[in-house]
Order: C-alpha cells, then structure tokens, then sequence
C-alpha cells in the first residue's frame, strides 16, 4: 500500500526543520515520488493539495514540471478553490515555450464567459500573466467587452489585460481605441488608472491612436488638475496626496500626447504648472510626482518659464536629505543639461556642494555633472573646486576627475599659463591616475608655448624634486630639462622668481630617477635623453659623470633601455663631434593654415609629442596611415609608395635606431657624390650621397638647402616617396627655417634601402613660405642618379 503524501503545513515544517541540504534533498525527492504516484492514480480529491505542496516544491528550486497537466485538470474544475490553485500552478509552471500551454485557450475562453465575476478575475489575471500572441488574438474580443460590461473588479481586470494585449500584439490596439475613449469616463479611480495606461500604450504604437487621443488632452489635464487640488479622502490619498499612482500615469500620458505637438503642450502647460507648485514635498510620494511632472514638461514643447521650473525643482531635490532623491536629481540634470544650460548653471554651487556627500554613487553623478558645467566663464572657479576634490577624493574617482580636468583645460584654458598650472597641479597630486595621453599633450603644450619655456622648467624641476612617486610628472619634467635645462643652469625666467641651479643639482636629481625603484623603464627612458641632451651645454666634468650613468644601462634588462644606453654610448666613443647637432633642441610646434597644432606620429600612426633623440620634421599636412605602412605622398608613378618615417616613442623606440644609423656613417674623409636636386626662389637643395661599406644595400643621402636671398624662408618641409621596391627612412630636419644668405643652411638626412640595387626613383615634395608670405608647393621628381649611388 503506497504511503500517505503528507499535508502542505506538514511538509513545510518537516522540509524546514532538515538539518542539511543532502536530508532536504532526500525529503524533497521521497514526497516528489509520492505526489507523482497520486497524479498517476489520478485522486481528484487529493490532486488540488498534491499541486499546491508541488509549488512549493517548486519555489525551493527543486523539478515540478510533471505537475503541468494537473494544472489543467484543476483549471477545468467546477470548484472555486481547485480552479484557483490550478491557476497559480499554470502561472508557475507554464510558459509559451510548452506545448501544453496553448490547451489554456479553451479554458480561459469558458472562464472569461462564466456568470461568477471571480472566475472571470481568475481567468483575466492569468491571461495577462501568461497570454501567447495567439492566445491574445483568440481572446481580445471577450476582454473587450468584460472591459465595457463586467463588474467594476472586473472591469479593472480587464482593462489591464487589455494593456498586456496592446504590449503584445500592438495590432490590436485599434479594437480597444473606442473603449478607451468610453473609459475616460469612468469614476472609478482604479478602473481609470487602467484606461490611461492602456491609452499610454496604444499611443507609443500606433501613430493613429496617437493623434485620435491627443483632442483629449484638455480632458486629461482637467482630471489631474482635479485630483491636486482636491481635498484629503483617506480611500484615495498616500501620505496626503490624492491618488498618486493616477497622478504618475497622467503624467506620462501627457508626456506622450504633448511630445512634438504644439497645440497638445499648450493645453495642458497651466495643469502642469498647477502640479508643479502644488505639490507636498515633506514625502517621497510628493517628490515622486513631482520628478514625473519634470519628465513631463521637459518632454513636451513647454514654454520656457516652465522648463525654468522644471530645473528648479529638480535643484530643490539636491538640498533633500534622501540620497537616492540627489542621485536623481543629478541624472536628470546631467541629462537636461545641454538643452538647459543656464537654468542648470544657477545650481552649480548646489552641484559642487554635492561632491562631500558620502555616498560614493552620489558623489560620481555630481562629479561627472560638475565637470560638464565647466565653460569658457567658469572655469577658474569650479577647476578651483574640483582640485580641492582631487586632493580629497577617493582612489576610484581620482582617474575621472584627473582626465575630466585635463579635457576641460585643454578646451576652455583661459591663457597657456594657467592650462599649465593647472595639468602640473593635477600630475602632482594624481599622477598615477592620469590618462595615458596626459604626457604627450603636456609636453605638446609646453612645446608651443616659447615664452613659457624658462617657467616650464622651474616649475617642473622644483615639482619633480619634491616628489618622483608621479610618473607622469616625473617624465614631462624630465623631457623639459632635456629640452630647456640651459634655462635652469642660466637662472632665467621672466614669469616668477628665477632660481639658478647647478649643472650638478640636475644631474643628482636626473641620476636619482634612473636609481628610483618607483621609476618606469619609459620614465628612465626620458632620464637619459635628457642626461644626453644636457651633455651638449655642460663641462668636460658633467659630460664624464654622464656618460658613466648611460653606461650602466648598456646592460640593462630592459631591451629599450639597453638599446638606447648603447646607442649614446657609441655616440660617445666614435661620433662625439656629431654628438652636438644630433641632440638639439625640439623645434617649436608650428600652425597649419587651420589653425591646429603641427603634431607628430609614432610608428604604429599614433600621436605623439615627446620624441627620440631624432626627430622627423612635423608635416604641414599629416594624412592617416596604417600601422607600419608607408604613407602615400604621392602615388608616384601609380604604384604603392614607401615613406614611412622613422619616428620612435621616448619609451618604446623602433629597430630603426641611432646605432644604425652611427654604424652605416663612413670617416669624414670619404667623399660622397653630390647632385643639385632643387634650385627655385633662390633656394638651393643639394643631395651628398653615400653608400656605407658594410650595407651595400644602403644609400645614405644628406639633403643641404641653403637660402640665398635676403630674407629667412620659414616652414621649409622635405617630403620623400620611393616606389614599393623601395625603403626610405627620413629623419628630422636641422631646422624649419632656411635662413638668410650667409646663414645656417638646413640639413636632412635620408636613408634608401634598394634591396634589389635597381636604379632609384624618387619623388620629393617641398613647401616653404617666401619672406613675402607667400606659400610655395612644388613637386620634383628625380629619375637619374649617379651610378655609385646603387651600383
């Protein structure tokens, strides 16, 4: 004889009290095998408890789906409670995935015309939970008129369902636009809540429900203006509101019905304005009204003293002491801000003050909103503020604020000075935290600036000498003294106070880098480039002291690092008098004729600023170019053309490096062949080429322009294209600048390599600008080269 399943209470507390999850397990499966064996001897009168104890069952997460088709068995019963649990069961276990849920249809059909009103809930409730697409489409039309007949609970019922149907087969929202025409009549408020929802829905899909609702719109506005300024009726009211639920729906109604429709926005702008102003804030009820009505107004075509409004409520709600109310406010402010930028500048005190909240999820929506309030007006005094919150702030934001900062900076910076002072604050209290850009756009920006050089020096070298923790900091410092050192040493500098250094202090600070077990291999990348770079304006003494430092890199772990220490070393050693010419200073960033910053590229196309010993000459018209391709200059003779220039980052140089380029140089005995290539506006190109012994394959080729006019030739640019059986490799000019007769000419090194040792051909492109103004551009190609350049 099988065993008696035991009662739902029973089992509850018999499940409850096991002691491990394996004994609830064992409990759970012995009652599961005795509820199956019920449903397969099918007990009608024990299957109603059976199916309630297997939900339960099933809410612990355990398999309950052989109880599907006692669902039905119970829905088609002629009991109120059996019907219910088989409702519940088939909500629970059913889907529109199983086969068995379209068998519900017929069902739900009788339910939906039984004379009782609470199997028509029943029926209703589970049609809106559970209803596939074709069983919505089988059934609308008894929801419709349970919706327009049925008793006011069921009616609410209905015109929820009716909701559910429009979601899920928006084609039939054109059966359902009379009934909610009909239903905005209704006095009951909770069948009323329904209808406007349902309107809400046809109107977001189908552009007819939308216009044929929108003449209803002075009907709307008048039952939400009535539920404000009705009295206090404890049946209807939360917290001393009136409806607020019906309140919210109309709400977004409106916000539907007035979206890009004029006429709709002006009818319902006073009801708005009603709401807005009278509305209790002591609750979050009111507040909750009062966030849809801004939703609303700033949805539709309001006028402006509205939208003022709309701004102002949502300022009061950063005063509120709920932090999930501030969190909004922030959100919608942030949202509202670029088409309301004044009205949301009056609260950027509140905005700021919002940065001491201790919420952390606060404190981020009210940085982010700080940092979009920034503008060419207020920029010094919310930066202030924002520094002062840099300082304080926790780690997690120190990288949102540090590059909100810099962004801001670089497009409202008042005067390069103060662009400056302020990156230089924010590199020594968050350096670590900064944007991988942030060094290459200092250095670019200090670059530009020549009359900032000598104060750029002395307020990176005293920052850097106080603290070397700030990698950031620590290799723009580093590149400046490098670059503008001489400005140190001299104790020159017009914007504060000088301060004279000696040449020793520098070094101890420079050799101190390279030592620091906090500094990056880029970092002490930037150290000895700087050390070389001070070598060509110190003493015999300081040059000795240097070149023991590069020297000990020549065995470095680090492979860059250890290129670079033997490339200078070798530069010692073999090339001393090429020493000085190789490490000049960095040119100052030219202007293209838009206005915008000459910049360089590094070898994989990207932008950078703060070069290798060799430079190549910034283009007057940077084009794109794919990484470790050549960039077509000109199509020479329409086949692909190779002329990448050699361009190496300070942290990561490229296998083409100084070493090979020192190596390849013959004694300065030798005598190279020479061509004019270029002779026009009084200027003189001339190619010396040379062909190391070792690399036969190499033609090396100095490119000499000389002036000789009166009057200096300024942005002189030498661009070279090479068929594809080619290699060319430019390095940077000697200057930009041709200079008068008499002057310095420019010199340009280019390195071919011809593989194949077939006759070269090149194609040079030059632009300059004549002491009048005037800008030239001339193309030239050059087809016949003297054989000892490739045989």
């Amino acid at each position: 004889m099988p065993e008696v399943p035991l009662t739902l209470p029973v089992l509850i507390r018999t499940i409850r009290s096991a002691q491990t999850q394996a004994e609830e397990r064992e409990l759970v499966q012995r009652e599961s095998a005795k509820i199956r064996g019920a449903f397969r001897g099918d007990e009608p009168e024990t299957r109603a408890s059976n199916l309630a104890k297997l939900l339960y069952i099933h809410m612990l997460g355990y398999p309950a789906h052989f109880g599907q088709m006692e669902c039905l068995k119970l829905i088609a019963s002629h009991r109120f409670h059996e019907k219910r649990i088989g409702y519940l069961g088939a909500a629970l276990l059913l889907d529109e995935k199983q086969d068995t849920h379209l068998l519900l249809t017929n069902s739900l059909k009788n339910d939906l015309l039984h004379a009782s009103p609470w199997v028509q809930g029943l029926a209703l409730s589970a049609l809106g939970s559970l209803g596939s697409a074709a069983m919505l489409q089988d059934l609308a039309q008894e929801v419709q008129q349970l919706a327009k007949t049925g008793q006011p609970s069921v009616r609410r019922k209905a015109v929820v369902c009716a909701v559910h149907i429009t979601r899920k087969v928006p084609a039939l929202s054109e059966m359902f636009t009379p009934l909610g025409e009909q239903l905005l009549k209704e006095q009951i408020h909770g069948a009323l809540h329904g209808t406007v929802m349902l309107i809400a829905e046809m109107c977001e899909n189908s552009p007819q429900a939308l216009e044929h609702f929108s003449k209803f719109v002075p009907q709307l506005a008048g039952v939400l203006r009535n539920l404000v300024v009705a009295g206090y009726c404890p049946n209807n009211s939360i917290a001393g509101i009136s409806e607020p639920f019906l309140q919210v729906q109309l709400l977004r109604l409106l916000r539907i019905l007035g979206r890009d429709n004029g006429e709709a926005s002006d009818a319902m702008n006073d009801s708005l304005a009603q709401v807005a102003t009278n509305t209790e804030t002591a609750r979050n009820v009111g507040n909750a009204i009062l966030y849809e009505t801004v939703l609303t107004i700033m949805g539709i075509q309001s006028t402006s003293g509205l939208r003022v409004l709309a701004i102002n409520i949502l300022g009061r709600f950063l005063l509120n002491k709920d932090r999930n109310i501030r969190y909004v406010a922030l959100a919608s402010l942030q949202k509202l801000l670029q088409a309301e930028n004044s009205a949301v500048q009056r609260h950027r005190a509140t905005v700021l003050a919002c940065l001491t909240d201790p919420d952390p999820t606060v404190k981020r929506r009210a940085l982010q909103l700080s940092l979009s309030l920034i503008n060419h007006t207020n920029i010094r005094t919310t930066s202030k503020e924002l520094l002062s919150f840099l300082e304080s702030s926790p780690p997690d934001l120190k990288s949102e604020c540090a590059s909100g900062l810099f962004l801001a900076a670089e497009k409202f910076a008042p005067s390069k000075r103060w662009h400056i002072d302020t990156v230089l604050q924010v590199l020594t209290m968050a350096g670590s935290y900064v944007r991988d850009d942030a060094v290459p756009n200092l250095i670019h920006l200090i670059g530009g600036a020549k009359e900032l050089h000598s104060y750029a020096v002395h307020q990176l070298y005293s920052a850097a000498a106080q603290d070397i923790s700030q990698q950031p900091l620590v290799q723009v410092a580093t590149w400046c003294l490098g670059e503008y050192g001489h400005f140190l040493l001299e104790g020159h500098c017009d914007e504060v106070e000088p301060r004279q250094v000696d040449a020793e202090e520098v070094l101890t600070l420079l050799e101190r880098i390279l030592q620091s077990q906090l500094s990056l291999p880029a970092t002490r990348g930037y150290a000895l480039t700087a050390l070389m770079k001070l070598g060509t304006r110190l003493q015999d003494g300081d040059i000795n002291r240097i070149r023991s430092l590069v020297s000990i890199y020549c065995s470095c772990h680090d492979v860059e690092l250890q290129q670079r220490a033997v490339e200078f070393n070798t530069l010692f050693r073999k090339y001393d008098h090429l020493r000085a010419s190789l490490l000049e200073k960095m040119p100052v960033a030219e202007r293209t004729g838009d206005g915008k910053d000459t910049r360089q590229a590094d070898q994989n196309g990207n932008e950078m600023v703060a070069p290798h010993v060799l430079q190549v000459a910034p283009s007057k018209e940077p084009q794109p170019q794919e990484p470790h391709q050549v960039l077509d200059l000109l199509d020479l003779l329409g086949e692909p053309v190779d002329s990448s220039p050699a361009q190496p980052n300070p942290a990561h140089s490229g296998t083409g490096s100084l070493l090979g380029l020192l190596e390849d140089l013959k004694p300065p005995d030798a005598a190279p062949s020479r061509m004019a290539v270029y002779e026009q506006d009084g200027l003189l190109v001339e190619f010396s080429m040379d062909r190391p012994p070792l690399e036969p394959t190499l033609l090396l080729i100095t490119a000499t322009t000389t002036n000789a006019t009166s009057g200096d030739v300024h942005n002189f640019s030498l661009q070279v294209a090479v068929p594809k059986s080619f290699q060319v490799e430019l390095l940077a000019p000697s200057s930009s600048t041709v200079s008068s007769q008499g002057g310095p000419p420019i010199t340009q090194v280019i390195r071919v390599l011809n593989p194949k040792k077939i006759p070269p051909r090149m194609r040079l492109r030059l632009s300059y600008t004549l002491p009048s103004g005037a800008a030239v551009q001339h193309i030239e190609e050059l087809n016949s080269f003297p054989e000892a350049a490739w045989k």
